[in-house]
């Protein structure tokens, strides 16, 4: 039985010292305050672009002090902050920092529309400087652990979380280890190709990759003209049976869908967790089309590998980061 997010309560084991958790995503950073009560005191804002790119790390400072004060927890007390954030990162002199397509917008340039012209946003350092004990790990990695400890992919040794939100994000587990990469950066499929495109400019640079189609922030840029707004529009006008809406979701169900089995392909999964927000507020609607891609092709990879929802659900990323810090 999959644990599910509204039976999961978390708690530190008596006398351990508090921990933060922050959620760190394109469009809004989340923090919680976990302790021997459970995960409490959330606070949550939209992800700062703006100003020097130090200016997401100062937000993230001020944002753990004001879920403290929620919590009833003093800051000194924190023993250790989780990080779960959108990548990719660079390292910089034994530091992560952010080169995160929906963040920085010296990535891509004007054509993006981000308010800065960061090629990094600091990370790392300026945490390591307010905190003793700070990991910071990409937000697949981090909902990988935490499916695997509490949700969908418990027990299995073999297998992938998978965020369709406002970027496309993975954790990959092969044979037991959780892949990484040299800087950290593994699962990042979303800057993968799979159909031919030239005009989905992605904010990594990138035109037509995985992200640049179908992320959350992708759909208005593509087909706004066509009324789409946002991918709630979309999708409302898709379930109501909208020919073109239909159309293009079927398209993007194809670019996922096939991303899926390229993974499931190569790594030889037994099964792959899905969240984000484009995929939570759809899952009925999608889930089936994403599993067709995968049924009667290449049996010998794919029979019984099993596409299925978060177990954490919409609260996988509260669960990502504190993965990253409690044993």
């Amino acid at each position: 039985m999959h644990t599910t997010s509204s039976d999961l309560l978390v708690k530190l084991p008596p006398g351990a010292a508090p921990v933060a958790c922050v959620d760190i995503g394109g469009t809004k950073v989340a923090v919680n305050m976990a302790d021997t009560e459970g995960v409490r005191g959330k606070v949550s804002e939209p992800t700062c672009k703006e100003g020097n790119n130090d200016a997401l790390a100062l937000q993230i400072i001020r944002m753990i002090g004001e879920s403290c004060a929620l919590a009833g927890i003093a800051v000194g007390d924190i023993s250790a902050v989780g990080v779960a954030t959108c990548g990719p990162f660079v390292i910089n002199q034994g530091m992560v920092e952010l080169a995160g397509p929906n963040i920085c917008g010296g990535l891509a340039g004007k054509a993006r529309g981000l308010p800065n012209d960061w090629n990094t946003a600091l990370l790392e350092a300026p945490l390591k400087a307010a905190f003793p004990n700070v990991r910071v790990e990409n937000d697949g990695v981090g909902a990988l652990e935490a499916e695997r400890r509490w949700g969908a992919l418990q027990g299995l040794d073999n297998c992938a979380y998978v965020t369709w939100s406002t970027g496309i994000g993975m954790g990959l587990c092969v044979d037991g280890h959780i892949l990484r990469g040299k800087n950290g950066n593994a699962g990042h499929a979303g800057h993968t190709f799979v159909i031919s495109n030239d005009d989905a400019l992605c904010g990594c640079g990138l035109v037509g990759d995985v992200e640049g189609l179908v992320a959350g922030n992708a759909i208005p840029r593509r087909f706004g003209a066509q009324g789409f707004a946002d991918a709630a529009t979309l999708f409302v006008a898709a379930r109501a049976g909208d020919a073109g809406a239909t159309a293009i979701v079927d398209d993007l169900c194809t670019v996922m869908g096939r991303t899926l089995f390229n993974m499931v392909a190569t790594l030889d999964l037994q099964r792959v967790s899905v969240g984000g927000s484009v995929f939570w507020h759809n899952r009925d609607y999608l889930l089936p089309k994403l599993q067709n891609y995968l049924k009667g092709k290449l049996p010998a990879l794919t029979n019984g590998v099993e596409i299925v929802p978060a177990g954490l659900g919409e609260k996988v990323g509260d669960y990502a980061a504190l993965a990253l810090v409690v044993p």
